[in-house]
């Protein structure tokens, strides 16, 4: 072939393979039998393709995948905001960033090579065996808001997150704080419920397991969320401020305290997690903790664009924001991350757990 350069789009039609073929023969990646290898080889030699170009060559057609049981992207400020924060980083980089939805049950790894993928980012709770099914396709992988032992994972600081958020509501002078908890199978749910509990530690008070509700997943989200806020309220000592997990159950709990004749603060206060655009908007306005959902989407991009997938997990820091629904304390309005994370938080590779 003369008189242009040799593509690999040219390696996989001369050898009648898939161009993501190619690209794992070419790279040296494991899942292709040695016969296919050999001929893809074989094939660039006589094309005169530049092997070394493509080994060096950064992705260009990134999979973006979620839980569409768990996380429907429609419905999930969050994960919304993830997503366009690695749309606008492949804008940059010249990446195309495409989206598949997975559930148990799927076949994950066809899924992932009809898109002829280079490289993988998954967002949110998976199941082992579904990012044991992605880590099997040997394709550069970033998990964002999650966490395994043996993959690259980008997450924001929930520890600290949650235990600044909870000194907030101890300043503001609660004495029986409680927590409303999502799922905690969730990687950032569970180091929000441990925040929580660090903040009473340090503070000298014992956990009240009565005071920690936890959604129940056999109801509709909202459904669930109001009624662990019902749970509370029915204590016979109720609690004087909730923690919610996240700003969309915040809001909830806020809408029965409301139905109750409570009233936000003044009776109870009420903090979220995330900082939705609806936390903003909400009577009262709602307290919580500002996540940079679109720096943990562009932070995943640009790990891979790097090359920087070994097994780790990097901390983005977070804000905590003081609205209405919570008592005034000597917090500001807009609290710097680096007053609620250790100093330069950076990547810190774990063992396997």
């Amino acid at each position: 072939m003369t008189g242009k350069s040799v593509t690999i789009r040219d390696l996989a039609q001369a050898a009648k393979v898939s161009i993501g073929t190619v690209s794992r023969a070419l790279k040296g990646q494991p899942g292709l039998s040695d016969a296919t290898r050999t001929a893809v080889l074989e094939v660039a030699q006589q094309l005169g393709y530049d092997v070394a170009k493509l080994r060096a060559a950064k992705p260009r057609r990134i999979v973006f995948l979620y839980h569409r049981h768990l996380f429907p992207l429609a419905d999930n400020q969050f994960y919304s905001m993830v997503l366009q924060g690695a749309e606008d980083a492949c804008r940059d980089v010249d990446a195309s960033l495409s989206l598949l939805s997975v559930a148990p049950g799927d076949d994950v790894a066809t899924g992932i090579r009809r898109h002829e993928a280079d490289a993988l980012i998954g967002m949110g709770y998976f199941d082992h065996d579904t990012v044991s099914a992605m880590r099997a396709c040997e394709l550069p992988m970033v998990l964002v808001d999650h966490f395994h032992p043996g993959a690259r994972c980008i997450n924001d600081d929930n520890l600290h997150g949650a235990r600044a958020i909870t000194q907030l509501l101890l300043d503001g002078g609660a004495q029986r704080p409680a927590m409303i908890i999502g799922p905690r199978a969730h990687h950032s749910v569970g180091l929000r419920a441990k925040g929580f509990r660090h903040a009473l530690f340090e503070a000298g008070r014992l956990a009240d397991p009565d005071l920690e509700v936890t959604m129940d997943e056999s109801l509709q989200y909202e459904d669930s969320a109001r009624e662990a806020m019902r749970q509370l309220l029915t204590l016979p000592q109720r609690p004087d401020a909730v923690f919610a997990y996240n700003d969309t159950t915040a809001l909830a709990a806020i809408s029965v305290c409301e139905a109750a004749g409570l009233r936000v603060p003044q009776d109870l206060q009420v903090a979220g997690y995330d900082d939705i655009a609806a936390a903003a908007r909400s009577q009262p306005g709602l307290t919580t903790v500002r996540v940079d959902k679109g720096a943990l989407g562009r932070a995943a991009v640009l790990a891979l664009m790097e090359g920087d997938t070994q097994p780790g997990d990097t901390l983005q820091p977070v804000e905590l924001v003081v609205r209405e629904s919570t008592h005034p304390a000597d917090t500001p309005k807009h609290t710097p991350a680096h007053s609620l994370t250790p100093d330069q938080r950076q990547k810190k590779p774990r063992a396997g757990r």
